[in-house]
């Protein structure tokens, strides 16, 4: 079991006016407001963002590392998520923004959207292997491994085993690096990963399931952005330094991982309510036979993450834009390929505590079960949130785990004196 786990989303009470907002939002019911404040429960948060999304008063918050924190390696190299080509209006070539990088302090730069096409490649071979549960389900988004390890435990098995791209790109990166220049050491090797989302900062301070990412620092698009605008001169001389098509450009949306698979029966969601629909769907066996299924805990996929600068809608239309120009992929695998190399996979899934789980056992969960149903018969059940919980059925729970008193509910006394007297 996972424990002491590391959330990059946070609250800053100083601006909590204890609105209800953000536990109306929550896809796992991890917020409550206590003594007039917000809290969010480590062991639920997923780190999806939504409470950032949708908090009026920004109290919630995503941390993420600085740039400087990069200082302290003699070989910076960059990985740009493909989300980051998206937010640049009239861009043309992402070579502008690769060749910005260099300009803003970085030695190197290795395209995430390169590793994500050699993820694509593999990621046929692995439907196409003897035994692999199906539907399977990619691993790329943090939020959804997260989501299914708290919620939906049964369809672990449907997870494919396989390393995201910012995880194979930071590898092969490092290789390159030490290929190229023997007088490094790998300490002298800094790998920063520019993220779209908080729940990659999490990824890489906690790693995976005993995996220590090969990602040294993880830094916002939003705290980049107006560095390279000011360095993305569409009248300088740039180095073509691009090595990736519209395949790993694709995966910035929703929908890009699914279609490079080269096959019609797979699902793409996105939207964290969305995602839970169809997890719902696939645990009660409520869905055709698919082969592959794609989730984004973010609206439109990755560009729809909470540390972009752009609307997700606007840098969609951009990355179709700019791929309509590019090769298909130019990371193909050589012919006679049929094998996943070790270096692509992960063997383990991390192990947390179920959110559905009441007690240590069978028997203790149906009878808590069975004392939340009684006590929720008790509440209006008209979900306002004055309790400090998102629902009567989470107040309930509280109260019978002895997180919540019942008097915490106001209407329930109300309700009491109705039912009396009738």
């Amino acid at each position: 079991m996972m424990t002491g786990y590391e959330h990059s989303v946070l609250l800053d009470e100083s601006k909590c006016t204890g609105c209800t907002t953000c536990i109306r939002h929550c896809p796992t019911e991890a917020i409550r407001i206590k003594n007039g404040r917000a809290v969010i429960q480590s062991s639920k948060c997923i780190d999806c963002g939504e409470c950032i999304r949708h908090c009026d008063h920004g109290a919630k918050k995503a941390v993420s590392d600085k740039l400087s924190d990069m200082d302290r390696f003699k070989w910076k190299i960059a990985l740009p998520a493909p989300t980051l080509y998206g937010q640049f209006d009239n861009l043309d070539d992402v070579d502008y923004v690769l060749n910005g990088l260099l300009k803003i302090g970085f030695d190197d730069v290795y395209e995430v959207s390169k590793a994500a096409e050699m993820v694509s490649a593999y990621t046929r071979i692995y439907l196409q292997t003897e035994g692999v549960k199906k539907p399977a389900i990619s691993s790329a988004c943090p939020v959804i491994m997260r989501l299914i390890a708290l919620r939906f435990s049964s369809l672990e098995e449907h997870i494919i085993h396989m390393l995201p791209p910012m995880e194979i790109a930071a590898k092969l990166a490092r290789a390159r690096a030490l290929d190229l220049h023997p007088e490094l050491s790998p300490e002298d090797i800094g790998v920063c990963f520019i993220t779209p989302c908080p729940a990659k900062v999490s990824y890489v301070k906690n790693g995976f399931a005993g995996y220590k990412s090969e990602v040294d620092v993880v830094v916002s698009i939003s705290d980049v952005y107006f560095l390279l605008i000011g360095e993305m001169n569409a009248d300088d001389h740039i180095e073509s330094l691009s090595e990736s098509g519209k395949i790993g450009i694709g995966w910035a949306r929703s929908g890009g991982e699914a279609t490079a698979i080269f096959n019609e029966d797979y699902l793409a969601a996105d939207g964290i309510e969305n995602v839970i629909h169809v997890l719902d769907q696939v645990e009660n066996g409520n869905i055709p036979p698919l082969e592959f299924i794609e989730l984004n805990a973010c609206t439109g996929g990755c560009v729809g993450g909470v540390l972009t600068m752009q609307n997700p809608f606007i840098a969609k239309a951009r990355l179709q834009s700019l791929r309509r120009y590019m090769p298909v992929s130019q990371n193909v695998l050589p012919t006679g390929i049929n094998y996943i190399p070790d270096a692509f996979l992960f063997e383990d899934l991390p192990e947390y505590d179920s959110i559905t789980r009441l007690g240590g056992s069978i028997a203790e969960s149906m009878r808590m079960m069975a004392d939340i149903q009684n006590f929720k018969s008790t509440l209006p059940g008209i979900d306002c949130g004055a309790c400090g919980a998102p629902t009567c059925r989470a107040f309930a729970e509280d109260v019978i785990k002895k997180t919540a008193c019942p008097e915490d509910c106001r209407l329930r006394e109300t309700r009491q004196d109705k039912d009396g007297k009738a």
